[in-house]
């Protein structure tokens, strides 16, 4: 029997109903799709690719420190801070050739040694300049100290009193040279020390190597007695050179708490150390200031052979940066030995004595507490290292670029780079001297 026409109608229209009640998405119609829909303006600055300042290597990811590194390339006279992918963060603009050392300070100022517009003395490491250079380029001090007669050179530092102090070579004619016992037959150029006021452009104090010499060589002429007996003086002829350069320190560091001064010196493989508490007519004689020496040696280390002492070992040929290490590690120092003849750099961290007893026929050399070697580690020139928060070290290879190892001597970071690397700085990514750059700005 046939059912009605009526009831398929009726059983039609309920299943519409039930249909249109059900949360059926919509249809959108696509809008036609473009070359590139995501590409956004290219002028736009936020989407320029980085400027990259060499290439890097991870050798072990996660050993790293992610913080930022401030490298001094004075092959390219330039001083720029970049990530640890060598991507470009900051750069200062400079007026001058790089002199060689170039450090942030906490206000976001960069404090530069360059050379002068008509440098007089020309050794490696020349300067005559020093500024203080702005984040945007302003130079906001510049004290000029280039003559034929001196300038400053390599290294500054500031200290806590505001005034920096510089390394300077001085020239000693070969006539007063030869009074004086020298057996170089040039004008020579030995070291000194200035600490310039950049309120004032005064020097407020100063340290002179040549009042604190001795020799063996001429017992007719000044300054001549047994050199293995006066650890304290400089023995003016451990080095001759045709050019006159006899010491060619390269690093200053100033320790506040012992009132000090730590010199570098290339040319005696040795760092040595000044009392700062003296008076400028103290620092010139043999008496007075904290350590009752004057301006004489109150200790030195690094090369025995220098000062004829039969005792204690050699560490360093030839050495830069002698950085001084500072909060739980007070009292400890990174340096830089280049390696010269034996063609390897090492790395050394050393323990200071807590007081400094200079005495002569005497192992007088620091305690090696970590040293850090590798085959292809070698740099005749410049170079540094640096202590990282988690332990490890940052090492400036002067030829090659920047090295991050472990304690235990794992690489796990390296930079390279054409150009020739002072040193190499770091700076936590919120530390206030990063902070003040204002770099999000």
């Amino acid at each position: 029997m046939k059912k009605p026409l009526y009831l398929f109608g009726l059983l039609a229209i309920l299943i519409f109903t039930a249909c249109t009640n059900d949360e059926i998405p919509p249809v959108v119609e696509e809008e036609p799709i473009t070359e590139d829909p995501i590409t956004e303006d290219p002028t736009d600055p936020e989407e320029e690719p980085p400027v990259l300042m060499g290439e890097v290597q991870f050798l072990n990811a996660n050993l790293v420190y992610d913080g930022l590194v401030l490298i001094n390339d004075a092959g390219n006279n330039r001083a720029f801070l970049m990530d640890k992918e060598a991507r470009l963060v900051h750069e200062w603009p400079l007026s001058n050739n790089l002199g060689n050392d170039a450090h942030l300070e906490s206000d976001g100022v960069l404090l530069a040694t360059l050379e002068a517009d008509d440098p007089k003395i020309t050794f490696g490491g020349q300067g005559g300049k020093i500024q203080f250079i702005a984040p945007d380029g302003t130079i906001t001090w510049n004290f000029n100290y280039s003559s034929e007669e001196a300038e400053t050179h390599h290294d500054v530092e500031l200290l806590p009193n505001g005034n920096v102090l510089a390394m300077v070579w001085e020239r000693v004619t070969q006539d007063m040279a030869a009074n004086a016992g020298s057996s170089s037959l040039v004008d020579v150029f030995p070291e000194a020390i200035i600490e310039v006021d950049p309120r004032t452009d005064q020097i407020v104090w100063e340290w002179h190597a040549w009042d604190h010499i001795i020799q063996d060589f001429d017992e007719t002429k000044d300054h001549f007695g047994v050199v293995a007996d006066n650890p304290q003086l400089i023995d003016v002829n451990y080095v001759t050179i045709d050019n006159g350069d006899i010491m060619h320190a390269n690093g200053i560091a100033y320790d506040p708490v012992k009132d000090v001064i730590y010199l570098s010196v290339n040319f005696y493989s040795e760092v040595w150390v000044i009392d700062h508490s003296t008076s400028t007519e103290e620092a010139r004689g043999n008496s007075g200031g904290n350590y009752g020496k004057g301006g004489d040696l109150i200790y030195r280390f690094g090369n025995p052979e220098a000062y004829r002492n039969a005792s204690g070992e050699r560490l360093f040929k030839n050495n830069h940066f002698p950085n001084l290490l500072k909060g739980e590690q007070e009292g400890k120092m990174l340096i830089f030995s280049n390696g010269a003849e034996l063609e390897q750099s090492t790395v050394y961290e050393l323990q200071l004595p807590s007081e400094f007893n200079l005495q002569p026929n005497t192992d007088n050399e620091p305690e090696v507490i970590w040293t850090f070697s590798h085959p292809d580690l070698y740099s005749p020139k410049v170079s540094g290292a640096v202590l990282l928060p988690n332990g490890n070290r940052m090492i400036a290879e002067g030829d090659y670029g920047v090295w991050e190892v472990t304690e235990t001597g794992q690489v796990v970071w390296k930079f390279n780079a054409q150009g020739f690397f002072w040193r190499a700085y770091h700076y936590d990514k919120d530390a206030p001297e990063i902070s003040a750059l204002n770099l999000s700005n």
